[in-house]
This record gives C-alpha cells, structure tokens and sequence, in this order.
C-alpha cells in the first residue's frame, strides 16, 4: 500500500496531486576534484602562522651563530682573583677580616667574596678556621 492510496483513503477521495521534484544528477566525486578555497583568516592561519615560526627559528639561529662566547670583557677579568690565606684569630668577624684584607673596597663586597671563596654556609666562621682572603 503506497502512501497515495492511504492519503485516498483518509480523505474519502482522490488525492491532490504531488508535485514530484526531479532530483539533478549525482556527479561521481572521484571524478570532479574540488578547489580547496580559503578565506582571509584561512590564509593568514595557513601561511602566516608557519611564515611567524620559521622567521622566529631564522632568527634564534643569527643569534646563536653571530654572538661570540663571551666570558669577561678583558683579560684581567678571566685571571682568578688572587687571594690570601687567613686563621681566623679569637673574637675576629668577617667583617673585621674583610675590611682588613681590602681597605678601600666595601666590607660587604669583600664578606660575600670570602663566604663564595671559602664555601661558606650562613656566613659564621670559628677561631683556628682558615679562610682565603681576596688581596687588595
């Protein structure tokens, strides 16, 4: 029973007529290849994106090509600072010893170049401890 005769039957009558749409024709998609086409923001993801990442790669690799390895900026600043051996004497301090060792220098300069020198942790020194001293 088609769906013509039942809408028959409901109505008591014959059927209005349908129109029947023509369907087009199916094209075999293996056979026609579509375009891909992007729109503006599609181009700037596709090509800009990439174009921004290979420009900041070039640009890291000029940078670690063209700087030269730079340790000091003079040769007197690649020699190791000369330093003195100091016992650390009853009721001394290092600020005591720091500003003996470099008088015209700043005490605090001196004390954090002795505790880096020495190894020091907390900065606390006891008597009879040998230290090294920066000289002059």
């Amino acid at each position: 029973m088609s769906a013509i005769s039942t809408l028959e039957g409901l109505l008591g009558g014959p059927a209005p007529a349908l129109a029947v749409a023509q369907s087009a024709p199916v094209m075999d998609v293996k056979s026609k290849s579509t375009r891909l086409r992007l729109t503006r923001r599609g181009r700037i993801v596709f090509f800009g994106i990439p174009a921004m990442l290979l420009v900041a790669a070039l640009i890291t690799l000029l940078g670690f090509v063209t700087s030269p390895a730079k340790a000091s900026d003079t040769q007197a600043q690649l020699r190791p600072p000369v330093a003195i051996s100091v016992t650390v004497q009853p009721g001394e301090s290092l600020w005591g010893i720091a500003g003996a060792a470099a008088p015209g220098r700043d005490p605090r300069d001196v004390i954090a170049e002795i505790i880096q020198l020495n190894d020091l942790s907390g900065g606390s020194i006891h008597p009879g401890q040998k230290l090294f001293v920066p000289a002059g």
